[in-house]
């Protein structure tokens, strides 16, 4: 009869030395692919609500905005960061600094981005039918992991968003 053999300690323990150095590397791996996962998300959010605003405002020949808003209902004040949430909605009466009045319709609602924050250069953004009112927009999505990890969306004056890692100028992003 042949005799079973099985791992002895000192091979049990290399083994786990193994296991202990993989997973030592693999979990910081894990949580920058969480975190980029997350930041994603809201840049694409976001382009979203571009391309939305945009599009209805060609399609109603109208002025349609996007502001900040923690409730999902109006506008936030002057100075509100958008990473508490924005609204898209239908801007009637054409007001600048974009404010949602009554009978404006809100035709969409996005949650806040707890885990980093928006820096913008502009308050609101309003699209009309033949481009973007104002000069170039920048939104600046930031984690905790700061600059080096920051993606813009960088909004054009005839209103096509585009995603980068550098400010419209080439510079470095901003997470102040």
């Amino acid at each position: 009869m042949e005799r079973l053999r099985g791992q002895n300690l000192p091979e049990l323990m290399f083994a786990l030395a193994i296991a202990a150095g993989l997973a030592g590397w693999a979990v910081p791996a894990f949580r920058d692919v969480q975190r980029n996962a997350a930041r994603t998300r809201e840049v694409n959010q976001f382009v979203q609500a571009v391309h939305l605003a945009r599009g209805e405002a060609i399609k109603r020949n109208t002025v349609v905005s996007l502001c900040p808003s923690a409730g999902g209902t109006d506008c936030a004040a002057a100075g509100t960061p958008w990473h508490g949430g924005w609204i898209a909605f239908v801007n009637g009466d054409r007001d600048s600094p974009a404010m949602r009045d009554g009978g404006e319709e809100l035709l969409q609602v996005y949650p806040g981005w707890n885990a980093g924050r928006i820096v913008a250069n502009r308050a609101t953004l309003s699209f009309r039918a033949f481009g973007q009112s104002g000069v170039t927009a920048t939104f600046a999505f930031c984690d905790d992991r700061g600059s080096v990890a920051a993606r813009a969306v960088i909004i054009s004056q005839t209103g096509r968003p585009r995603v980068s890692d550098r400010s419209a100028s080439g510079s470095p992003l901003a997470c102040r």
